[in-house]
């Protein structure tokens, strides 16, 4: 049955031109058509000249139970020679039958328009032949569902991921070596005698600006961390770990500490924690003798080794 915009454009129009068949073929080639395949039915018109107009028929009342319309129509045009001012036009809708038997097709009418003349262009229709599979229910045995197949794998396939490996592989012995040659630098290098990083370190606080009141915390905590690491050091005690009153209970047996030396120093770390833990500000003159006391314990308490002399000098 056509639609009611074909049946108007059949009664309107007088002049019909067979313009042959229609085609039909499957999507998927193969020398059956079987149930659910999908189809693409139409025309092809050559010799199209350019300007010309045409009007396709709805097919869209062909969809039901047993034959379905997938997609409309889709018009391609052809490549033309150059130059050449005709071209063909290739059209068709895509139909999938889901019922076994034989399928009549509707013919396709073409409205066609050139310089304001109008015809009608009549391609015939097509007959298919649906089928099944058959099945021989007498002999059929049901099997459980096959797993899914695995191939062997390519060279093609490992090559990629191997060389990928071995480049990783490269480049972490490269790290690990790169690491191994920094450690083994810093093991070779020299180290600094303590009280040479301590006073360095000390000398970093030399300036009044640390003196001001808000910068007061900053100047006694750095002072007295720095001669904390001294101490731990040069004596090989926990020094950064201990309160003021254990790391004095421990220097006070040492040898080599004045008694007077260890008094100023005593006084100098109580006084960074009343700067630092009971917001105590202190006065110039106190600021002011922080650094001498500090240089003073590290220089008096530093231990220097001995220049290696010429071999002939050894007794």
């Amino acid at each position: 049955m056509m639609t009611k915009l074909t049946l108007l454009l059949l009664a309107a129009l007088l002049d019909f031109v067979p313009a042959g068949e229609a085609f039909l073929q499957p999507l998927q080639k193969r020398d059956s058509i079987l149930v659910a395949d999908q189809l693409e039915y139409g025309f092809r018109l050559d010799s199209v000249a350019s300007g010309t107009l045409l009007a396709l028929p709805d097919f869209s009342q062909i969809s039901g139970d047993t034959l379905t319309l997938v997609r409309g129509w889709q018009v391609d045009t052809l490549k033309a020679r150059r130059r050449q001012p005709w071209r063909s036009i290739r059209a068709h809708v895509v139909i999938a039958p889901f019922e076994e038997g034989t399928y009549h097709l509707p013919p396709i009418p073409v409205l066609r328009t050139v310089d304001g003349k109008s015809d009608t262009l009549l391609f015939s229709p097509q007959t298919m032949d649906v089928k099944t599979i058959p099945i021989d229910t007498a002999t059929f045995k049901p099997h459980d569902i096959k797993g899914q197949i695995g191939y062997p794998l390519t060279a093609r396939e490992v090559l990629p991921w191997l060389l990928g490996a071995i480049l990783l592989a490269v480049l972490i012995f490269l790290l690990l070596r790169w690491l191994e040659r920094r450690r083994d630098e810093a093991k070779q290098a020299p180290r600094e005698p303590a009280h040479i990083v301590a006073l360095r370190r000390l000398e970093h606080w030399r300036d009044r600006k640390y003196w001001a009141p808000d910068k007061q915390k900053v100047f006694y905590s750095g002072v007295t961390d720095t001669l904390k690491e001294y101490i731990g050091e040069r004596y090989g005690m926990d020094a950064p770990e201990m309160t003021t009153a254990e790391l004095f209970t421990a220097l006070k047996d040492v040898e080599g500490v004045e008694k007077e030396l260890y008094g100023d120093m005593k006084d100098l770390f109580e006084r960074a924690d009343f700067v630092k833990f009971a917001k105590h500000v202190a006065d110039d003159g106190e600021n002011a003798s922080v650094l001498p006391v500090a240089v003073r314990f590290v220089s008096s308490t530093c231990v220097t080794e001995p220049e290696e002399g010429p071999a002939g000098d050894e007794l």
